[in-house]
């Protein structure tokens, strides 16, 4: 699943493990976007570990090594998951999606439609992303796929569309409402502004919503997922993370930065991850299982 285990498959596998097998550890740990700060953490747990129990073998490291990675993502770990367990009486369940352009976003909400769906709920849908026509027309094509209604306008104010689709729900008694939003980077000022008001908008429209904030994050940005997930959170609250496209190419040790970076504070969880393209692709995030896939 994970690139990490390309690098670390021969590490496991030698027969002794002396300094340079830890150099060699640390090594493929920060180039596979864990980052230095986590890495040198983990080292230094992983030696105390294998010294209180005298493990020296590459197996027996590599079990200590899940046991404290998974030990670090337990603070990204949801409970309960809000995917899966409705947290609010109100109706509708409002949930606010961002994230960078190319990160998944529209089709991570075309999978949240359809497990929403199986759980019984009515969806709708709103295309916040006012500034691209292909936004508009890849969220409707998901919203026919699963057979759900899309609030669009044509142009405009993404606010106004917010604003529109959260009294539809209202009107309609909609279980769950997912608003889009347009792709920004972190650093482009302005359009968080503007994603500051949508959020503003919402929250007078429906007090207390959005319910949900959630950032959908590409798990092959590496580092650079820090900045973003750090301005996002900021400028919002994020409640939630969804890390997209780990379908076997991405390294996947930037969930373990973010874990690392995130201890201090209200921090988003990591609800769920997205393993492929298909429509069903979308399984819940647990701390102990993530860390086992990231080394087995």
């Amino acid at each position: 699943m994970f690139g990490l285990r390309k690098t670390l498959g021969s590490l496991f596998k030698s027969s002794k493990t002396d300094e340079a097998w830890f150099d060699s550890l640390e090594k493929s740990l920060i180039q596979s976007d864990v980052g230095l700060p986590t890495t040198e953490q983990l080292i230094s747990k992983l030696r105390k570990a294998a010294k209180t129990e005298k493990a020296s073998t590459p197996e027996g490291l590599q079990a200590l090594l899940i046991q404290e990675v998974g030990s670090l993502l337990k603070v990204l770990e949801p409970t309960p998951n809000p995917l899966f367990i409705r947290l609010k009486d109100s109706l509708p369940e409002v949930w606010l999606v961002v994230g960078v352009n190319g990160a998944g976003k529209t089709t991570t909400i075309g999978k949240l439609c359809r497990l929403f769906q199986a759980q019984g709920k009515s969806v709708l849908l709103a295309a916040g992303d006012t500034f691209r026509a292909a936004a508009r027309n890849q969220l409707q094509e998901w919203g026919g796929r699963n057979r759900v209604d899309v609030i669009t306008q044509g142009g405009g104010d993404a606010a106004a569309v917010a604003h529109d689709a959260i009294h539809s729900a209202i009107s309609r008694k909609t279980d769950i409402l997912i608003i889009d939003t347009a792709g920004r980077l972190a650093t482009q000022g302005h359009l968080m502004e503007e994603l500051k008001k949508v959020k503003r908008v919402i929250g007078r429209a429906l007090p207390g919503a959005p319910h949900h904030t959630l950032l959908v994050l590409d798990g092959n940005t590496g580092q650079n997922g820090l900045s973003q997930v750090k301005a996002f959170h900021t400028a919002l609250g994020l409640t939630g993370i969804i890390v997209t496209k780990l379908d076997g190419t991405a390294k996947g040790g930037v969930i373990c930065a973010l874990a690392h970076t995130l201890q201090d504070g209200p921090k988003p969880a990591v609800l769920a991850l997205g393993k492929g393209e298909g429509i069903d692709d979308l399984a819940p995030f647990t701390a102990g299982q993530y860390s086992a896939e990231l080394f087995n």
